[in-house]
């Protein structure tokens, strides 16, 4: 009994026209229908009552944007042309765990055109022979029946389509920026280093070489500076000698 004064509560406090996903799993319905529950969730597209004792959905509010229903755990035996009457845009549906037994009672979802998966797993129908292959006869629009196809391939989980996603968008990332363009930046930026380490090299050299031709000038002025010393010096020993014999001669005659 808390437990529905609870639930209840919850919808009342909520804005009906706002909510997308609604969870009342585990709450008591009292014949046939959860009170607070009604068409004011005109944009309800998940909606899950598993073990909430459900034996009809004949009050069944109207919820035209619904997309999933769980309704397993339940014991609905029968009844089911009514979702294709308030919940026409179904695509999931989980009746798994209901009192379903026979084809004729699923024949009824022949109307929900959109519909791609189907659980009636642990209901008494899969009991029957060529159980899914009448299933995938009867509804021909469904895909996935008790998460398999026909081929038996498993169904893929929302996570699962998630993970893909992101995915996706790492290979989006790498293909943005191909590793070869960056690579291609790379060799230009080490071209312009050796290149600029070139042309420091070649200024080197020059002011190098404008240094040694500089000396060299130098070295020939001191080379001829040195010329010069030498030849005054053997001028004045020329003078010298010059004069030696005169003096002496001067010194005779006295």
């Amino acid at each position: 009994m808390e437990m529905k004064k609870r639930i209840n509560l919850e919808l009342r406090n909520r804005a009906p026209e706002k909510v997308t996903e609604l969870v009342l799993d585990n709450c008591r319905s009292s014949n046939g229908e959860i009170e607070g529950l009604n068409d004011s969730f005109k944009e309800l597209q998940f909606l899950s009552m598993a073990n909430v004792e459900l034996t009809s959905l004949a009050k069944l509010p109207t919820l035209s944007k619904l997309r999933k229903l769980e309704l397993s755990d339940n014991v609905i035996s029968g009844g089911l042309e009514v979702l294709a009457e308030r919940c026409p845009n179904l695509t999931y549906l989980n009746l798994s765990g209901n009192k379903i037994k026979d084809l004729g009672t699923v024949e009824a979802l022949q109307n929900l055109k959109n519909l791609k998966s189907l659980d009636l797993f642990n209901c008494e129908i899969t009991n029957l022979e060529d159980y899914r292959d009448s299933i995938f006869e009867l509804l021909q629009q469904i895909t996935y029946l008790d998460g398999f196809d026909q081929e038996d391939n498993e169904a893929p989980d929302s996570e699962d389509d998630d993970d893909e996603g992101d995915e996706d968008d790492d290979d989006d990332e790498n293909e943005a920026g191909p590793p070869g363009e960056y690579e291609e930046e790379d060799d230009e930026d080490d071209g312009a280093s050796d290149l600029g380490e070139g042309e420091e090299e070649e200024e080197v050299g020059l002011s190098y070489l404008m240094k040694e031709e500089i000396q060299d000038e130098e070295d020939d002025d001191d080379y001829v500076e040195g010329g010069d010393e030498e030849e005054e010096a053997e001028g004045v020993r020329g003078e010298k000698r010059k004069r030696e014999p005169e003096d002496e001669g001067e010194e005779e005659e006295d």
